[in-house]
């Protein structure tokens, strides 16, 4: 057994490597290129193709539905193959979909069955990209950097969260979805330029290995784990939570709230604004409360914002939506720092790109769950009962991780690994 150590969570280590902030600029255009399409696509589908929530609902579960089905098969690649190669053909994949969407605004021929179909291939790249990229971060990145590394990487995200979306409803409602389509394609081509400028890693001699031995050994090492399994947990309520709201906004916001489609795009920019602050935050929060603090702000903002959110039935107002929003992004975001700096410390160098496709299969795999409930609650029981049930699953997954030891940890540990 190794002896555990602690690692530091101090953000203020010296500068980061150059060939991380290509991964960092590459991320924060792929990223910005997904929320603009991400913002684009409902609307297109409402004020285009005259979808309600039920249709929403069903294109938000083809666009997520890849992270069910090809997480773990990517993460298996991603633990033989150049992460990097990877990263570039994942990200490739994605602009010729987003390229395919406009030509096909431009001839008038789209409609939601063909959305919702290069939703599913573009969400193929971005699969493949996200299980990559945490692998690849730590075999360019000190230990002791990898907390100062994830903030920043967060940091791009929450950017792209808040501009991405806000520019993404207010290129549909000024200029049409075609625009907005083709900024996103012309983003994700510039996150490749960078991702090819990143050095060749060192890809170890192929062996033959027993995939079913492999799958075994990352599905085992997180469910024996006792900090990494309560988080597990959590994060599927969360993210099932999160993709009913998630699912029903825009036709909500736009058939119940009377906004437009601009001040939808705003709505969802604010929860990008909440990213940042939380993420410039998670340094001084680091100094002032333990790890597990740190932690647990995610779950109980996630829950407030769903309360929040409930709450636009009886006080339907654009700022009461904008508030939801801000706290989505504020507390959540710390989760993700410290639960992501938290993966990495505890999990083997050769299992990373396993044990990333295991939880993003179950936390991002969530999310066409939570879509497709929406969508049949939605078409069953009305914009109320989804509501009340995001508020259902922001609640469990509360209790969950209070009742785990996460919240009591003190610093970031890293686990002992037992020898083969």
């Amino acid at each position: 057994m190794i002896h555990p150590k602690r690692l530091s969570l101090n953000t203020s280590a010296p500068s980061l490597p150059a060939s991380f902030h290509r991964i960092g600029w590459s991320n924060l255009l792929a990223q910005f290129s997904e929320q603009i399409a991400l913002a684009a696509a409902p609307l297109a589908a409402v004020l285009l193709l005259s979808a309600g929530p039920s249709g929403t609902g069903w294109l938000q579960t083809a666009q997520t539905l890849p992270f069910l089905l090809l997480s773990i098969p990517a993460g298996l690649v991603v633990d033989r193959a150049s992460r990097r190669s990877l990263m570039v053909g994942s990200e490739l994949l994605r602009a010729l979909s987003l390229a395919s969407i406009v030509a096909l605004l431009v001839a008038g021929a789209l409609n939601l069955p063909l959305l919702a179909l290069l939703g599913f291939l573009g969400a193929i790249g971005t699969v493949c990209y996200s299980v990559a990229a945490p692998a690849l971060i730590p075999s360019l990145v000190p230990r002791a950097q990898l907390a100062a590394a994830n903030r920043w990487l967060e940091l791009a995200r929450s950017a792209a969260y808040t501009a991405g979306p806000a520019l993404g409803g207010a290129l549909v409602g000024w200029t049409g979805a075609p625009a907005a389509y083709a900024l996103a394609t012309v983003l994700s081509l510039l996150a490749v330029l960078f991702l090819v400028g990143l050095p060749r890693e060192e890809v170890l001699p192929k062996q033959k290995r027993d995939l079913t031995h492999d799958l075994r050994e990352g599905a085992g090492f997180i469910l024996h784990h006792d900090l990494l399994r309560p988080i597990l947990v959590t994060a599927i309520f969360f993210n099932t939570g999160w993709f009913i709201l998630q699912a029903i906004y825009v036709a909500y916001a736009v058939q119940n709230l009377g906004m437009t489609a601009t001040e939808v795009g705003v709505t969802l920019g604010i929860y990008g604004g909440g990213m940042i602050i939380g993420a410039l935050l998670a340094p001084a929060l680091a100094r002032r409360v333990s790890f597990g603090t740190t932690i647990l702000i995610g779950p109980i903002g996630g829950f407030g914002a769903a309360v929040v959110m409930l709450l636009t039935l009886w006080l339907p107002s654009v700022w009461m939506a904008g508030l939801s929003f801000f706290l989505f992004g504020a507390g959540p975001i710390l989760w993700t720092i410290s639960t992501m700096t938290l993966r990495q410390a505890v999990t083997p160098n050769a299992m990373l790109g396993r044990v990333s496709a295991f939880i993003m299969t179950a936390t991002f795999g969530a999310r066409p769950i939570g879509a497709a409930i929406e969508a049949v609650i939605a078409a069953h029981s009305g914009v109320a009962a989804c509501l009340t049930a995001a508020v259902g699953c922001f609640l469990i997954q509360l209790l969950v991780i209070i009742a785990s030891r996460v919240p009591r940890l003190r610093e970031l540990p890293q686990a002992s690994v037992p020898t083969s």
